[in-house]
């Protein structure tokens, strides 16, 4: 593929995927009859927010803002058609699709990255701080507070995978990279391509959780530890820090991949989605495709788009 093709992200949802492009978003859910619904949102414009992308350390953070912005959009609308859809899965009462849905949705976008950022920063300073009067100094205190952070992010996944809901949103997960992967590589977009696919894919989330949790780690060498207060501010303070250098990490190991050596820099990303996917049904990744084609006419056609469900 060329320099010149464009570039699509996705993000799992209830029972569905979403895809975006430059301009547009397009999501499909299956329905219990076996339907396929759409929903349709323009991607925001906004000038302030189109020169800051443009710096770099400053455009992650501007990417994760409006990523979470129509990422809600469309979780919303899956969310919605999943609760009408009485009998989606076995487990499904109120209680339990609730629960669940709170617990995983921030792993499988950047819904509510920002509050589990924080959570997950903050915890680990309180632990770390713990073990003090054994494990103490600055550098000894830091790998211990990015040892629980991992041990943290390792068991959250781990635990929420194995709910059935979060499980299917894992599947659909992976229909969601295997898709992409099928496209990147210049492919016939079928389910029959599409299965042939690695579930895992460089640009993902998953990913960027993990490199942030890495590049604060370095991040953190540069700064005190002690007093505690100090420790905690200065922890909030560099979130967006981490999360633009975090950005361009992401970016880099992607654009390396296709080196022989360079290409193991993503693996530990890599890794790390072997948790936040699955592999999906062919059902799964029919509902991917319809997502993605559909994008594909919008983007021929925006008209196509205010036909869908949109705000």
């Amino acid at each position: 593929m060329g320099n010149e093709a464009p570039v699509y992200g996705g993000q799992a949802l209830l029972e569905g995927v979403m895809f975006g492009g430059k301009d547009h978003t397009v999501t499909a859910v299956r329905r219990n009859d076996d339907s396929i619904e759409y929903y349709y949102a323009k991607k925001p414009k906004k000038p302030i927010f189109q020169k800051l992308k443009k710096i770099p350390f400053v455009r992650g953070v501007i990417a994760l803002i409006e990523s979470s912005g129509l990422g809600a959009k469309h979780l919303q609308f899956s969310s919605e058609r999943y609760e009408v859809d009485p009998g989606t899965e076995e487990e499904n009462t109120e209680e339990t699709s609730k629960l669940q849905m709170i617990l995983g949705v921030a792993v499988v976008g950047v819904i509510s990255f920002l509050f589990g950022k924080f959570v997950f920063t903050l915890v680990p300073v309180f632990m770390a701080e713990l073990f003090s009067p054994w494990i103490s100094g600055k550098y000894p205190q830091i790998f211990l507070e990015t040892f629980f952070k991992l041990i943290l992010l390792l068991s959250y996944l781990y635990v929420i995978s194995m709910t059935p809901l979060i499980k299917r949103v894992f599947q659909y997960h992976g229909a969601e990279h295997k898709v992409i992967n099928c496209y990147e590589a210049g492919l016939d977009i079928t389910v029959q391509n599409v299965q042939k696919q690695s579930r895992l894919h460089y640009r993902c989330g998953s990913s960027f959780i993990l490199f942030t949790v890495v590049i604060g780690m370095f991040v953190y060498f540069f700064f005190p530890t002690d007093p505690l207060w100090l420790r905690i501010v200065i922890r909030i303070l560099l979130i967006p820090v981490v999360l633009g250098i975090s950005f361009e990490v992401l970016q880099a190991t992607n654009s390396l991949r296709g080196i022989p050596v360079l290409k193991y820099l993503g693996y530990p990303g890599l890794w790390l989605q072997l948790l936040t996917t699955k592999e999906p049904k062919d059902e799964m990744v029919e509902v991917a495709i319809a997502s993605f084609k559909k994008l594909h006419e919008v983007e021929k056609n925006p008209e196509i788009g205010m036909k869908l469900h949109h705000d």
